[in-house]
């Protein structure tokens, strides 16, 4: 089991920043070789399920992830509160959880805060290191790319 954060400024409002990083389909837009299904009749909210599917046939695995947090931040009538949102992943092959954090940051922008627990079924430890190397390289892109396109 593997965990990291990675944090990202990015000069848009927070109720942009959080619609960037909550559109699920946008994920697959991002993430090499997956598609990102919402599962759950929209709007998004506590108990919406999604799948990504990675991979080349026949290596194909799906990440199956349930909202259990939906906080969006508050910016009606000035506030700036954060926002918090928390995914279980519940596939027969990843496991763990991500929480995105979309909070005031210097200057007007929106402060973004990723955490991830990730676990691999049938990964020994010995492989940690390179999860951990590889999954904050690909879902630090992800970010970047996903806060830069509206």
């Amino acid at each position: 089991m593997v965990t990291f954060q990675l944090e990202r400024t990015a000069p848009l409002s927070l109720d942009e920043a959080w619609r960037r990083l909550t559109a699920w389909p946008r994920h697959g837009d991002v993430v090499p070789l997956t598609r990102v299904t919402v599962i759950t009749p929209g709007p998004t909210r506590e108990g919406t399920v999604f799948v990504a599917r990675s991979g080349v046939r026949p290596l194909v695995f799906d990440d199956r992830m349930e909202v259990t947090v939906w906080r969006p931040p508050t910016t009606d009538a000035g506030g700036d509160g954060p926002g918090l949102c928390r995914l279980e992943k519940r596939g027969r092959i990843v496991l763990g959880w991500a929480e995105i954090e979309v909070r005031p940051g210097p200057g007007g922008r929106a402060r973004v805060v990723w955490r991830e627990e990730l676990r691999v079924r049938f990964l020994p430890s010995l492989f940690d290191p390179l999860l951990r190397v590889s999954a904050r390289t690909l879902f630090g892109r992800a970010a970047n790319h996903l806060l830069r396109r509206p």
